[in-house]
């Protein structure tokens, strides 16, 4: 049997319901659930088939307000009201308060209130339709957006044009079966998780580049040109924890890219104008806490945003840091030194990993010979560090395996393989 919650509302205790209304209730083929007062909240998530407020001794100007928390209560409930004859400039005050229909308490037989109940569940009806075809719109509008965004990356990524894109976004759309919007903010969320991932790489790569700038001055290897250097990566971290900071992070990734800025904030300080083997020192253990808050905050974009394939980018990134990590070892230390053997197993371990890795496509298989190649250069001229000239091509060769590994970086950011994954 259909129920009828029945809200008295301020009902007087010297007040009784009306006899039409009595009787109308008794013969409405409802069940009546009765609740008194105006404190709705154990109505609040509860199914009603209709909900009937009776505002017999309430004051008129504060029946709109009852209403609307009423209707607050029951959202999704046609709602209806006796009271007795209220001023007509209320009635905008009741529709806004969410009411589908009323009438006079005093004049209630058994036909009127069958007859209010009906127009109170028509126009609830009527107004549930109309706020599903504006989700719709709303939804088809947004849809549009972001399919108009996700086609826009795709043909700047690979070149392809409109009519490519869309067709490569649906595809996907049929393949998951799901909404081709959804495919496409997932595109365009994807981008922008691949760009911080790659951001927070190279906070890694630039806290070694740091270091091994400082081993050059110690070294006294070409000093001129590390100072440029400098001032360019502590610009470049800062124009990265700015980008990510403007990303609105929060739970792991905000907390680590907070302790990433304060291990910056520890490595510029520890800066000073003349590089003493005890400044080094300080140099590089604030780098190497950069460098640990970087990798944190890495690992927690790459969990943040749920794709297995962006992992790709960073461990691409990590090589660049390792090119870095092994030319402040090289200048600081003996070639063979177990920390620098150790920083070289690791660099050839993850070259083997990404020259086997499913995604891949012409461009990154020519960027990878590069690497590849420079990699070689670069373990061969470890071996000719004893000489002034050595060290300046040694440093050399690290900085274009970097450069070398941006590009690849660039190209796994790009790559469709990885922005449809």
């Amino acid at each position: 049997m259909p129920s009828l919650h029945l809200v008295l509302l301020d009902l007087l205790d010297a007040i009784a319901l009306p006899r039409g209304v009595q009787r109308a209730l008794s013969q409405c083929g409802m069940e009546v659930v009765y609740h008194q007062g105006d404190d709705f909240r154990a109505m609040e998530g509860g199914s009603f088939d209709h909900v009937l407020a009776c505002a017999v001794g309430a004051e008129g100007s504060g029946v709109p307000k009852a209403m609307a928390a009423l209707s607050d209560a029951a959202p999704s409930s046609p709602l209806s009201l006796l009271s007795p004859p209220l001023d007509a400039t209320l009635h905008a005050a009741l529709v806004d308060a969410g009411v589908h229909a009323w009438g006079d308490v005093e004049k209630t037989e058994e036909v009127e209130l069958a007859a209010l109940l009906s127009q109170a569940r028509a126009r609830c009806g009527r107004e549930a339709a109309w706020r599903l075809e504006l989700v719709q719109l709303r939804t088809q509008l947004d849809d549009r957006k972001w399919v108009d965004k996700a086609k826009g990356l795709l043909m700047l990524a690979r070149g392809m044009d409109e009519d490519e894109a869309f067709a490569l976004l649906r595809r996907a759309s049929m393949h998951a079966n799901i909404r081709l919007g959804e495919v496409s903010r997932s595109v365009v969320d994807a981008v922008r998780w691949a760009e911080a991932i790659n951001r927070a790489g190279q906070l890694r790569m630039l806290s070694q580049r740091l270091a091994r700038l400082a081993a050059q001055a110690l070294v006294a290897v070409d000093v001129t040109r590390s100072r440029a250097q400098r001032r360019q990566s502590a610009d470049r971290i800062q124009e990265n924890l700015a980008y990510l900071a403007g990303l609105g992070l929060t739970g792991a990734p905000a907390a680590a890219l907070e302790r990433t800025s304060a291990a910056w904030l520890s490595l510029s300080a520890a800066w000073t104008a003349r590089v003493t083997p005890d400044a080094m020192a300080a140099i590089d253990a604030a780098a190497e806490a950069l460098l640990a808050s970087a990798e944190t905050l890495t690992e927690s974009l790459e969990g943040a945003s749920g794709r297995r394939a962006l992992k790709i980018i960073s461990l691409c990134g990590r090589q660049r840091m390792l090119s870095e990590r092994l030319a402040k070892e090289a200048l600081l230390g003996e070639p063979n030194a177990p920390q620098m053997v150790a920083s070289a197993s690791e660099f050839e371990k993850a070259l083997l990993e990404l020259e086997s890795a499913p995604l891949t496509s012409p461009e990154i298989r020519a960027v990878l010979a590069t690497a590849r190649d420079e990699w070689l250069r670069f373990a061969r001229g470890v071996q000719g560090m004893n000489k002034p000239q050595g060290r300046v091509a040694l440093v050399r060769s690290a900085e274009a395996l970097v450069t070398t590994f941006d590009e690849l970086a660039a190209q796994y950011e790009h790559s469709v393989q990885v922005i449809m994954a």
